[in-house]
């Protein structure tokens, strides 16, 4: 499966904004867009274009999806009734990766996407190794067993007690398995974006 392997800090950088693409380490000095600060002068100005495609590109990194997968995921936002912006926006909560990183099971999507690829995560009981795969609602998503033996599991036991989840989920932190006890709504996304830019630049 193709997937972007060069260095993401760069990708927060090209959007002049952290799109917390590596976690928690986004938010110590550590940082690129820390480390890599310049003093701003006179830039260039942008076009309209030229807009709608960074804030295409911004949702594309902040989710991991490549192009040709976006697409897809904008065609079938387009399909279903509603505001496509927003449709868009809800289908890319519903990702398997995007909800296992919402439950806290990891600290950025990327390692989300790992964690389900190598297939510790279940989904109703059954082991799922599609990150892309469309969570529904009523769906348990779970550790496999093989895994809660695992020295990272253990040590997700610990930190998952500070840290909270959406409205639309629910996690039980003592079997570390959480549920969709809804659909996410436009307002719910923690990843803000304007949809109707997006939506205007395929349009054309």
């Amino acid at each position: 499966m193709a997937r972007y392997t060069a260095s993401v800090c760069k990708l927060c950088r090209r959007c002049s904004e952290k799109l917390m693409l590596k976690g928690s380490r986004c938010l110590t000095p550590k940082c690129a867009m820390e480390r890599h600060r310049r003093a701003v002068g006179r830039r260039r100005r942008v076009s309209d274009r030229g807009l709608q495609l960074i804030e295409k590109q911004k949702v594309r990194y902040t989710y991991g999806v490549l192009e040709r997968q976006f697409r897809r995921t904008f065609t079938q936002a387009e399909r279903q009734l509603g505001i496509t912006g927003d449709n868009l926006q809800v289908l890319l909560e519903r990702r398997l990766d995007n909800v296992v990183y919402r439950l806290g099971f990891a600290e950025s999507r990327a390692q989300a996407r790992q964690l389900v690829q190598h297939g510790h995560i279940m989904l109703n009981g059954r082991k799922t190794d599609i990150p892309s795969c469309l969570v529904k609602e009523g769906d348990v998503i779970s550790w496999k067993e093989s895994s809660v033996n695992t020295e990272y599991y253990k040590q997700l036991v610990e930190s998952i007690k500070a840290r909270s989840v959406p409205s639309w989920l629910s996690l039980d932190r003592q079997k570390l398995s959480g549920q969709a006890i809804s659909l996410p709504t436009p307002d719910e996304v923690d990843a803000k974006f304007d949809g109707q830019a997006i939506v205007e630049y395929y349009s054309r």
